[in-house]
């Protein structure tokens, strides 16, 4: 399954351009993204009310882009404010995957999971691809 995602944050940067209220606002971060990151269009979270995120793993991707890529995975938090995990190809990418799992607190218990997994969850939110 292939899916757009809207890229907010390159891989490397610390600069993100955060979608706000229909447009893009320009933030400074304290630490350098570890991947590309982004949301899917709507399709809400309920955890937080706001775009699904996700990741695009793999080279870095220009900010306010869309690209397209297949849904590998689901980073699974404890705080149900989960991200999905696109790869160009489909992967593999251990080096994003291990600096991504590390960029969350220890605190949200960031798990890597399956595919499946992520399938699953976009359809208990209403996904339909």
């Amino acid at each position: 399954m292939k899916l757009e995602v809207v890229v907010e944050w390159s891989k490397g940067r610390r600069e993100r351009w955060e979608w706000k209220g229909g447009r893009f606002v320009r933030k400074r971060e304290g630490v350098a993204a570890p991947v590309n990151y982004g949301f899917l269009p709507d399709v809400l979270n309920p955890a937080d009310g706001e775009e699904v995120d996700a990741v695009v793993l793999g080279p870095p991707l220009p900010p306010k882009s869309r690209t397209r890529a297949p849904l590998v995975g689901l980073v699974w938090l404890a705080d149900g404010d989960h991200k999905l995990v696109l790869a160009p190809g489909g992967g593999p990418y251990p080096e994003d995957e291990a600096a991504l799992l590390a960029w969350f607190e220890p605190e949200r218990r960031a798990r890597l999971k399956c595919e499946s997994a992520a399938r699953e969850w976009l359809e208990e939110l209403g996904y339909q691809s």
